[in-house]
């Protein structure tokens, strides 16, 4: 009779180490590797002095941070901005699945499906020269439709508030695809019969989404919701960069364009660093809290 083999045994023949030597070492290089600089948040880091020579000053880099005004702004933007962003992220592509799902055409269906996947592939330096003629002032196709309703121009990209709304609506564009499938998937594992039973006791369509397929995927959105949570200081540096000016900077202002301002252009890599620093602990300290919350309410482990 064979012994039966381990859970780190299945694991070792599950994934031979020639598969996993390459991305373990690219691991090493380009994530362990860089976190050597973290102590230039400590330091007064002069490029001339290296690591080494620059001089220690402990924590009077994130002191300074804490005593700039501006900072907590765009603390609050990074988290309002990122808090639009996860709830919209599980509104909208709820409700495109539950519209998919009535279509009873195949043809049509994969064809809505498709288009709206597509915009998930391009990057946000495409989305954003798209965004920006769509938006122009002078040209725009939504500025003309305004004028031609006898409206004013709107400056959306220079306007604190307009800005916002951009933001939300073009992630809403461009991620909803991702999510609609994730959701489709998960409405072919509600069990038909529920919905056979609610034919025969006269339930509508209505009813019947209010109480089979809603409560179906709840499992499904609990544990996006939750695992969205370690994302809350990630408020989409990409996309924020390729559209944002110095008009927009009070509202549209987050953690990792003042990261990017303060090391690479104004050379401060220290407070960069502290920035930097600041957002990964809290950052680490949610997504740890999300796998446990994922865990007990969601039933969700890694392995």
């Amino acid at each position: 009779m064979m012994a039966p083999v381990s859970r780190k045994g299945q694991l070792t023949q599950q994934l031979p180490l020639h598969l996993i030597l390459p991305g373990v070492v690219l691991m090493l290089v380009f994530s362990y590797g860089p976190m050597f600089g973290i102590i230039m948040a400590f330091q007064k880091y002069s490029v001339g002095k290296g690591f080494l020579r620059s001089p220690w000053v402990g924590l009077k880099n994130f002191e300074y941070i804490l005593q700039v005004p501006d900072f907590y702004q765009v603390l609050y933007n990074t988290v309002f901005i990122s808090t639009m962003k996860i709830a919209a992220g599980l509104i909208f592509p709820v409700i495109i699945a539950l519209l998919l799902n009535e279509f009873r055409k195949p043809y049509f269906k994969r064809s809505i499906q498709t288009t709206i996947y597509l915009p998930y592939f391009f990057s946000w330096v495409i989305m954003a020269g798209i965004l920006i003629d769509i938006l122009s002032p002078s040209s725009g196709a939504i500025n003309k439709i305004i004028i031609l309703l006898g409206g004013k121009p709107i400056f959306f990209l220079m306007d604190e508030q307009a800005f916002i709304i951009v933001l939300i609506i073009s992630n809403i564009v461009k991620e909803s695809g991702f999510g609609t499938i994730v959701y489709l998937a998960a409405l072919t594992s509600i069990d038909p019969t529920y919905y056979e039973a609610a034919i025969v006791d006269g339930a509508n369509r209505w009813k019947q989404t209010l109480h089979i397929t809603l409560p179906g995927l709840k499992p499904i959105l609990t544990l996006m919701a939750l695992l969205s949570l370690g994302s809350v200081l990630n408020a989409g540096f990409d996309q924020i960069f390729n559209l944002y000016n110095p008009m927009v900077y009070r509202t549209g202002d987050i953690l990792d364009t003042l990261v990017y301002r303060m090391g690479l252009l104004n050379y401060q890599y220290s407070l960069a660093a502290a920035v930097g620093l600041f957002k990964s602990i809290v950052s680490c300290i949610l997504i740890v809290l999300a796998y446990k919350l994922a865990y007990r309410y969601a039933g969700y482990r890694i392995l």
